[in-house]
């Protein structure tokens, strides 16, 4: 990962555009999790190993791909480039090193897809197909979340997007990735084996981050400065998170 995150930083000082940061760090993070999932340690089925690096790879190419697309279509992700701002002369420097805490934050992560990978039970069983379950319902709510948005930006109302399950939480592309990171410790999770315990690590490290440092906050101000008091309605109505009925609807 921290490799990837080099990378990240060369790609977007030659871009200038650093909605690359984050595709690289996923499709970083994808590769990283399925070498992990493949190696040849532990005492887990082969079938268990592949599920896992199946999993990694269809959420890597999943959320790599809309980023990218995202990532065409501007000129700068907003919260890169207040830092950017901020750092001045020294952004370049700032930058690197920012990304390389990045990488380290991205253990978890990884360390969420091997455990879940190398889990020593002989044969694939429930705790497999209750994770896939639950990655399956993660991946779907997050590529609904994000087509609906695409969708309201392309028809030209401008404003804030409450349709759909936006209407239900500011977030909901957030709360279904920090479900299915749950995935992986669903898995991991079983007799016999205590590391399984440290997969529980993967969602609270995706929940930190997106609720208290690289997601929702520095969204949510840019948002603001963005649409003002539209936005604050918005927020009074309006779970961050979790889907919920909006204040004052209708039962």
């Amino acid at each position: 990962m921290s490799a990837f995150m080099a990378l990240a930083a060369v790609v977007e000082r030659r871009t200038g555009n650093s909605g690359w940061i984050d595709v690289v760090w996923t499709i970083g993070l994808g590769l990283t999790g399925i070498a992990g999932a493949l190696l040849p340690f532990g005492a887990g089925p082969m079938s268990r190993r592949l599920l896992v690096a199946g999993l990694a790879l269809a959420w890597g190419l999943r959320l790599g791909q809309h980023i990218a697309r995202r990532t065409t279509g501007i000129t700068e992700d907003p919260r890169y480039a207040r830092l950017k701002r901020d750092w001045g002369s020294d952004a370049p420097r700032q930058m690197a090193r920012l990304l390389q805490m990045q990488a380290l934050a991205s253990i978890p992560l990884a360390l969420g897809i091997v455990l879940a990978a190398h889990r020593p039970a002989p044969a694939l069983s429930w705790n497999d197909i209750a994770g896939l379950a639950v990655f399956a319902a993660g991946l779907t709510g997050g590529a609904l979340a994000d087509r609906q948005l695409r969708a309201f930006s392309r028809s030209g109302h401008g404003g804030v997007c409450d349709r759909g399950l936006w209407r239900w939480s500011r977030h909901p592309n957030y709360f279904f990735e920090c479900v299915l990171w749950c995935s992986y410790p669903v898995i991991a999770l079983g007799s016999g084996y205590p590391w399984g315990w440290f997969a529980l690590l993967a969602p609270a490290c995706i929940t930190l981050l997106l609720t208290r440092i690289s997601g929702i906050p520095p969204l949510e101000e840019h948002m603001l400065a963005k649409h003002g008091d539209a936005y604050r309605a918005y927020q009074r109505r309006t779970s961050a998170l979790i889907p919920q009925p909006p204040k004052g609807a209708t039962p």
